[in-house]
């Protein structure tokens, strides 16, 4: 087991294989500047192979990792994922595979592959029920019955319960929070409610655009009674609670008002082999030099430790002092 500078055990591993999306997302890859015109994206070359995807994450796993995330841009962007899938899902002590997708490329027979090749629980993006709030939220027209359909399709697959994340913004889609409480009610998913966070330097992130996740248990419980759930384990990013009439629960994603950083126990890989230790951090640490160098798996591993070990990021708790700091971009890192 690997334990930082403030104590944190590494547990968690987020791996970005692709920085590309299908969305253009206004709090994450704005079209403003991610347009037809955007020219930063990483060369094919740049990626890390699927081989060596899966060696730097057995060796994360070596050091108490047990639980891997495959995020992007838009993961299912990247082709025959469910093989990389198949190789992650064969590390020995690994206990929790997943993925984080925006459900546009969700197909049932995508579903069941992913399934089939050992992935075990999938979250899927939706900001809103209401079609319109939806498409300008994704900016590329798109329907919320097709991410219905996704949805659908995962928990036919066997990929649930199916968590569904919804990034509330103020007078953008905060009047949906209710739609989609009563909509997923009952329905053995769960909606995780997020507070609009300050990712890197495109989105234009105002605090006053924030609707606080106490904010968000009050217009919940005003209508279904909630109660407080604990923690499924340490580091759990959601607060958990349930509806007091025994109808499933809900999540809520506080990073701005209220900080978890103390139990912060996740490392994030990105699709060019940097190593960051923060969602919010300017800068990584490149394995790739390492991966293609010829060195070997004790030198990577020792290297990986290292850096965990040297970490004392808690950007959420001294959010005023980094005003203005530059941070690596969500749709780079994987969220």
């Amino acid at each position: 087991m690997s334990v930082d500078l403030l104590g944190r055990p590494l547990r968690d591993l987020r791996i970005s294989v692709t920085d590309r999306c299908n969305f253009r997302c206004v709090y994450c890859m704005p079209k403003e500047v991610f347009g037809h015109d955007f020219s930063g994206y990483l060369d094919r070359a740049e990626l890390l192979t699927f081989e060596e995807i899966t060696r730097v994450a057995t060796l994360f796993v070596r050091y108490g990792v047990e639980k891997i995330r495959l995020t992007g841009g838009e993961p299912l962007l990247r082709r025959d994922l469910d093989r990389l899938v198949e190789m992650l899902a064969r590390i020995r002590g690994l206990e929790d595979l997943t993925l984080t997708t925006n459900g546009s490329l969700l197909t049932r027979e995508r579903a069941h592959a992913l399934r089939d090749a050992g992935l075990r629980r999938i979250t899927i993006s939706l900001d809103s029920l209401d079609d319109e709030i939806f498409r300008r939220l994704n900016d590329v027209d798109f329907p919320v019955r097709r991410v219905l359909d996704a949805i659908d399709a995962a928990a036919d697959a066997g990929l649930h319960p199916v968590k569904i994340d919804m990034v509330v913004k103020r007078g953008t889609n905060d009047a949906s929070v209710i739609d989609m409480a009563r909509h997923f009610r009952g329905s053995g998913h769960i909606v995780r409610f997020i507070e609009y966070m300050d990712v890197g330097n495109t989105n234009n992130w105002r605090a006053e655009d924030v609707v606080p996740g106490r904010e968000i248990v009050e217009t919940i419980s005003a209508v279904w009674p909630i109660e407080p759930l604990g923690a499924n384990y340490f580091g759990e990013v959601a607060e958990r609670w349930r509806y007091a009439d025994g109808a499933g629960e809900i999540g809520v994603i506080t990073s701005v008002t209220q900080p978890f950083c103390g139990t912060c126990t996740r490392a994030r890989l990105t699709a060019e082999g940097s190593i960051y230790t923060c969602l919010f951090a300017g800068s990584g640490y490149d394995l790739r030099p390492l991966l293609r160098g010829g060195a070997g798996d004790e030198e990577i591993a020792q290297t990986i430790a290292s850096i965990w070990r040297a970490r004392d990021d808690r950007y959420s708790e001294i959010r005023a002092e980094k005003a203005g700091a530059e941070k690596v971009e969500m749709s780079h890192i994987g969220g």
